[in-house]
């Protein structure tokens, strides 16, 4: 099977599940009604990024058949990407406590970890993949809360993957493909969210291209990839630790993340979703000139553009956050 066999096979598998998901999601209630901390305002059903997870487990098995890729690896990201997915699913049913998510989810970062780096003796690199496993899992899980964010960042993020560490290209095609498959479900106008298993399920696969591309690189080009990454991650950590320092309890639902005030004083979900693009394509266009820049230019630049990036998020919460004195 060539590589668009391939790549098809799983925008299919991705986009037959979403649907067979959405049947499901209706016949059982499975369904997020509007709130004072929601951004839609219609009862939608959730759990569509199930599919996501059924097309990546499905190109694992493929590229594991057909010899792409050693057993151990891919078995160990099936494995990881099954228990965040799998309690994702769990919880999108009923709701389960933080910390047995983050447990589950730390244990996946631990296998994901091994298989890549663990079993060649690379501690250092497995150290920092499985620590990226639930702090990306749990950041796009914060930022999915409108129509179709939380997907077209992840398919930004994997195909600037894919540019910037040609290691990661096939299975950040892979990614990319996999959340092209669910996006029309979700955006423009949503039929179906991804749920904890599909945000879970985007998260986790980043976190791995994240650790592949890292150990590919030497620093500080490993911090370029940081840029395509940088619109969700500053947004997510500024907003958190905000609610932290104010003493709320963060990890119960909220609208005070950017993209959820901007949706709040009347801004369009369409609208929105198109700003974070445009801002991580600029990331994405600034990564690529670094990329080929000296180490200091390159570790300069991506200091200088996540400077700018927390006192640009500063500012837009004075404007969007009615009375907020800081």
């Amino acid at each position: 099977m060539g590589m668009a066999g391939w790549l098809a096979l799983l925008g299919g598998v991705s986009a037959a599940a979403t649907s067979l998901a959405l049947a499901y999601a209706r016949r059982r209630n499975l369904v997020d009604q509007p709130g004072e901390r929601r951004s839609h305002s219609v009862p939608t059903p959730r759990g569509g990024g199930i599919g996501i997870a059924c097309a990546l487990l499905a190109g694992s098995f493929i590229a594991w058949c057909v010899g792409m890729v050693p057993a151990v690896p891919v078995f160990c990201f099936a494995g990881g990407l099954i228990l965040v997915a799998g309690i994702g699913w769990v919880d999108d049913h009923r709701s389960l406590s933080p910390l047995l998510r983050l447990v589950v989810q730390c244990l996946a970062g631990l296998v994901l970890a091994w298989g890549l780096y663990g079993v060649d003796g690379r501690w250092g690199w497995a150290l920092l993949t499985a620590a990226l496993v639930p702090v990306l899992v749990n950041v796009w899980n914060f930022m999915d809360g409108i129509d179709g964010l939380a997907s077209t960042q992840a398919i930004l993020v994997a195909l600037a993957f894919a540019w910037l560490a040609p290691a990661t290209a096939y299975p950040a095609w892979a990614l990319a493909v996999a959340a092209a498959g669910f996006l029309p479900f979700n955006f423009p106008r949503a039929r179906i969210f991804l749920g904890d298993v599909g945000s879970g399920t985007l998260g986790y696969a980043l976190a791995a291209l994240a650790g592949l591309g890292a150990a590919e690189l030497p620093l500080p080009y490993a911090l370029v990839l940081l840029l395509p990454l940088s619109a969700f991650l500053v947004d997510a950590s500024l907003t958190l630790s905000a609610r932290m320092l104010a003493g709320e309890r963060w990890w119960q639902p909220h609208t005070t993340h950017l993209y959820q005030r901007w949706v709040k004083v009347g801004r369009s979900h369409a609208f929105v979703t198109s700003i974070y693009a445009a801002f991580s394509l600029l990331a994405i266009m600034l990564a690529c000139f670094l990329r080929g820049a000296t180490p200091w230019l390159a570790g300069g630049g991506v200091a200088l553009w996540l400077i700018c990036a927390l006192f640009g998020w500063l500012h837009l919460r004075r404007r969007l956050i009615p009375g907020i004195g800081n």
